[in-house]
């Protein structure tokens, strides 16, 4: 008989860690990178294995980017030296070391260090990220696109020129003032039908048409807004109110027939839960770079399947979080659209050819699936070195017109 077949489990077990250095798999370094792109920072994050290969990951907690950066360290501090490929575990290791799990700044690291961890895998294996999850079901990723304008006619004329790009999801802003400091969530309801009714009256009902609210109403005011469109008007109605209370949606939901689209907050499938067991969204904006990197937004999105949800993913940021998005959204059956900033009138500079060479193609409205080895894109660390450390970067801070504070 063979040693191996001698051998004790114990015995086999103690061997591990040296089968583990020969293959080079231990994690070797976590090193983020804050660097402002385009017109907003962006927090990625390189794992690097003691082979010497790089895997790139990005989170997604805008302006609170320093508090991420902390939350990386104390990961690093017990994820150096462990096995990159144990990704299940090391997620649940990252959540589950503190009293208090969880939360957006904790879980927006593990999104980047998820993330970065099965581009290490991919590419150790020489295969696409998606291929990890279960294989592409489409080769090209549908996205909607966004139209920021004010003026109706300035919006009619933007969401016109996307449709005849190719896009069949549009989607448009409420009505702001004052240069977005001070926000009237009351006063923007009107107007903003009118703009909604207005741009429906012009494309016809064959495009679907969206609007983000970006949780700035109440429960009366998102009532009221929703009982003055016109039958029709909208495919789905994002970010409405907050979403820490279900209860509220729940109320909402029974006051209007408007399809909501919620889920880019969700921090865990345990804040996503009561969304999908009660059907309180008929969109999952899950938002790969916040709520847990791959492992945790495939379990959202194998629930969301199961209650007929459709994934209509966050997408704001960079070619990392792109590449990844589109990984996921090539791997489930459940989809809709996926949010896009490569468009004719909204690129905002955040897909940065220097920085990021290679990155996912778009062939009109649809991002092209990738085959190549993890997630497929090449970053210029050179370039993000040179572009140096992003100054910390604010939103906006809303307030209503009688100085107290609102949501941006």
């Amino acid at each position: 008989m063979t040693d191996q077949a001698h051998a004790t489990p114990d015995a086999t077990i103690a061997s591990a860690p040296a089968r583990l250095v020969r293959e080079g798999a231990l994690i070797a370094a976590i090193v983020p990178f804050k660097v402002k792109v385009g017109n907003r920072t962006q927090l990625l994050v390189k794992v690097t294995t003691e082979d010497g290969l790089e895997g790139w990951g990005e989170s997604g907690l805008t302006s609170r980017e320093d508090a991420v950066i902390g939350a990386l360290g104390a990961f690093s501090e017990f994820l150096i030296g462990q096995d990159s490929r144990r990704i299940g575990r090391l997620w649940q290791e990252c959540y589950r070391s503190q009293y208090f799990e969880g939360g957006r700044v904790l879980t927006a690291a593990i999104s980047a260090i998820d993330i970065a961890l099965y581009d290490l895998l991919g590419k150790r294996l020489g295969v696409p990220v998606h291929q990890l999850l279960g294989g592409a079901q489409r080769d090209r990723v549908g996205s909607f696109a966004t139209s920021t304008a004010r003026k109706t006619d300035e919006v009619i004329a933007e969401v016109k020129e996307l449709i005849a790009a190719g896009w069949d999801c549009v989607r448009i802003a409420p009505d702001y003032d004052d240069g977005d400091v001070v926000h009237d969530a009351r006063a923007s309801i009107a107007p903003t039908v009118e703009k909604l009714g207005a741009v429906r009256a012009a494309i016809g009902p064959s495009v679907g048409l969206g609007i983000d609210y970006h949780h700035r109403l109440s429960l009366a005011e998102a009532a009221r807004f929703c009982n003055l469109l016109p039958e029709a008007t909208l495919d789905f109605l994002e970010e409405p109110i907050r979403c820490e209370t279900p209860e509220s949606y729940a109320a909402l939901r029974r006051m209007t027939n408007v399809p909501f689209a919620v889920g880019e907050e969700f921090a865990s499938k345990w804040q996503a839960g009561p969304f999908i067991e009660q059907g309180l969204t008929q969109f999952m904006r899950v938002d790969i770079c916040n709520i847990g990197g791959f492992t945790e937004a495939m379990k959202v999105a194998g629930w969301s399947e199961r209650h007929y949800i459709d994934l209509m993913p966050h997408n704001p940021l960079g070619p990392i979080c792109t590449a990844a998005t589109t990984h996921m959204c090539a791997a489930v059956p459940n989809f809709a659209w996926v949010e896009t900033r490569l468009d004719p009138i909204n690129t905002k500079g955040l897909q940065d050819t220097t920085m990021f060479p290679v990155q996912v193609r778009m062939d009109g409205p649809f991002y092209i699936v990738s085959d190549a080895p993890g997630l497929g894109i090449e970053v210029d660390e050179a370039a993000l070195k040179a572009a140096g450390v992003a100054d910390q970067q604010e939103v906006p801070h809303l307030r209503h017109p009688d100085g107290s504070v609102t949501n941006w």
